[in-house]
């Protein structure tokens, strides 16, 4: 196997291990808004997830930025409990005028969720001759991994759809489910 398909690998897992299960969440309370038939605005709202979680990682493995781990292992899960109570309290997205609140979060709360795998994959490219081949490939993983979740999520929410539950409620279910996780996940994570 080589370097490219390992590290592809490892993103892919990265992104789909049900024991780190956040990134799950997070994707899945960005995409709670949408239907089938926003695939395109879903594809730029993960695309800007993993744009910014790239670029953390990238800066916090070229040792350009540095944070306490224990503080962003917090961070983390408030970010899903803010996106998921935007969707409990505005579940709908934009009109198409203007920035969309989900993409803002997808940007931002990924540079946050990028510092959160850092420490790891720093470790691991320590090893590396050049390290932006696998941090390309990393990242690819991740992004397949994301896209991954969303078809699934998708063909939930339109089969679903069929079986006659409104948009408005399953919105509601699954922020409603995330933020609940979500919560067990702050209890666990405390950086004071």
């Amino acid at each position: 196997m080589s370097s490219f398909q390992l590290y592809f690998k490892l993103g892919l897992q990265h992104i789909l291990d049900l024991n780190g299960f956040d990134h799950i969440l997070f994707v899945l309370a960005l995409c709670a808004v949408y239907v089938a038939r926003d695939w395109k605005r879903i594809l730029i709202l993960v695309t800007a997830f993993t744009i910014g979680h790239s670029l953390t990682l990238a800066l916090a493995t070229f040792n350009i930025v540095q944070f306490r781990s224990e503080f962003i292992e917090f961070l983390i899960p408030v970010t899903i409990a803010i996106t998921a109570l935007v969707n409990l309290f505005k579940n709908r997205p934009s009109n198409g005028k203007g920035l969309n609140l989900n993409y803002f979060f997808a940007g931002f709360f990924g540079l946050i969720h990028g510092l959160g795998f850092s420490n790891y994959l720093k470790e691991l490219l320590g090893r590396e001759a050049s390290i932006w081949q696998p941090l390309l490939a990393f990242n690819l993983g991740l992004e397949v991994g994301q896209i991954v979740i969303v078809a699934a999520f998708l063909l939930l929410t339109s089969l679903l759809h069929l079986a006659g539950v409104n948009r408005k409620d399953w919105t509601l279910i699954v922020s409603a489910f995330v933020l609940g996780v979500d919560c067990m996940l702050l209890l666990e994570t405390k950086f004071w």
